[in-house]
């Protein structure tokens, strides 16, 4: 994972972040580790440089899909710490008037594979919660105040977010 340091102009503000110039979305592979005291889940090549803050969002019912968001100044961490979640990826062509038809990219993260999902600025991001109460943690390179300002919003049915059975379910 390459780092390099950026100066961003927004709004008459200006900005030196620390960007992951990783220019696609990825999955940082993580661990489990269990013994008679418990389960340890940790993902230790990920680097909180960048990382301004973080929040959670909880699923209540299965396959509702959530997003469509974007940023176009803003990168983001995704981790699963409980249940399944898909989360559906674009890079929007026009941030006022996208086109419909965009490639979408998919990753299933689930807390029984610890693992996070990064994605770079200019993307945005769409989701199914895939069991109920699953949990996403979010980290994202931006103050809140910035992310206002920076946040795109599109209709949920913009691009697919594919609603499909949790695969962990056909095993229990």
């Amino acid at each position: 994972m390459t780092l390099n340091k950026i100066r961003l102009f927004f709004e008459g503000e200006s900005k030196t972040i620390t960007m992951h110039t990783d220019s696609k979305p990825h999955s940082i592979d993580g661990g489990l580790y269990v013994d008679n005291r418990g389960t340890v889940s940790f993902v230790n090549n990920f680097d909180f440089k960048g990382v301004d803050r973080f929040y959670t969002i909880r699923g209540h019912r299965p396959n509702e899909p959530r997003g469509w968001i974007g940023h176009r100044r803003e990168q983001k961490w995704f981790h699963v710490i409980h249940g399944t979640v898909r989360i559906a990826v674009v890079k929007p062509d026009n941030w006022d008037l996208p086109t419909k038809n965009l490639p979408v990219e998919y990753f299933l993260l689930s807390a029984t594979k610890p693992q996070l999902l990064y994605i770079p600025m200019a993307y945005a991001t769409g989701c199914n919660f895939l069991s109920v109460d699953s949990i996403l943690l979010i980290f994202s390179s931006g103050k809140i105040e910035s992310a206002k300002i920076d946040e795109y919003r599109f209709p949920v049915n913009m691009w697919e977010i594919n609603p499909i059975e949790d695969p962990l379910d056909s095993e229990k």
